[in-house]
């Protein structure tokens, strides 16, 4: 589950025109009789870098869960407009007997893309990502922010139309996350993927998104939706920008509204 990327067909003759992936009341109560999400409503338009935020167990993963295919709702419905898509989770979960360049490339071989092509995409990524220097190491000679280079480069093999970025840089050093946001900032440009990123930090929400989602605790529902109006090219020094501390203490006032 953690290693191979969810190719599917999807039902997308209900999307709005430049809709890339649509939640339509979706509720998820498990056999439990626990109620993890409740009439979740979003359309997150082609192209765009859609943050999420809320309590712990509010439903966040489950939502990108949902949208990956690896769980179905028990109420509402989710449609992708892809059958493309990406996950990036919160470990990097890689292969420690693969090197750098054979774990990037295994999904690719596992969705039987031909082989000169497959290794033409594998070095494109790994230039992209930075690891050139490293595509023949073993992930134990990875620092944690190395590591994350290759889990999002072996998303990216596949070049999917959606990228779901569960916490990604959650487990790394301050620094070393800075360091992973601008690189995410940089394939995105690149790329033009749409994004779907869960996490904690109302900070790191407000730098690399153009919407933020706001939830509510258990049972999920989504309390505010905010739009993150920075400018399109972003950095570092984005931090520093009076606007940028307007949008965090925005945010931030919210979460604690719903608290």
């Amino acid at each position: 589950m953690h290693l191979v990327d969810t190719l599917r067909n999807v039902d997308a003759s209900h999307l709005m025109k430049g809709v890339r992936v649509s939640f339509d009341h979706v509720g998820v109560r498990y056999p439990t009789g626990t109620q993890a999400l409740d009439d979740v409503t979003l359309a997150v338009p082609d192209g765009q870098f859609t943050a999420i935020v809320g309590p712990s167990g509010c439903g966040k993963s489950t939502l990108l869960r949902l949208a990956a295919g690896l769980e179905k709702p028990t109420a509402g419905s989710v449609a992708l407009d892809t059958s493309s898509v990406g996950f990036v989770f919160q470990e990097a979960t890689l292969l420690p007997w693969r090197t750098v360049r054979r774990n990037i490339g295994l999904l690719a071989r596992l969705a039987k893309v031909p082989k000169a092509e497959r290794e033409a995409r594998v070095d494109a990524v790994i230039d992209a990502v930075g690891l050139g220097d490293f595509a023949g190491q073993l992930p134990r000679a990875l620092s944690g922010g190395m590591r994350m280079r290759v889990s999002l480069a072996r998303a990216l093999v596949l070049r999917p139309d959606v990228m779901l970025l569960d916490e990604p840089f959650g487990a790394l050093d301050e620094l070393t996350r800075q360091d992973m946001q601008v690189e995410l900032l940089r394939l995105y440009e690149q790329s033009r993927f749409t994004a779907l990123f869960v996490t904690h930090s109302v900070a790191e929400a407000v730098l690399l998104a153009q919407r933020v989602v706001v939830m509510s605790p258990r049972p999920g529902r989504i309390a505010a939706v905010v739009d993150i109006d920075l400018p399109a090219a972003r950095g570092p020094e984005l931090r520093y920008d009076p606007r940028y501390v307007e949008h965090v203490a925005a945010v931030s006032a919210l979460l604690q509204e719903v608290r």
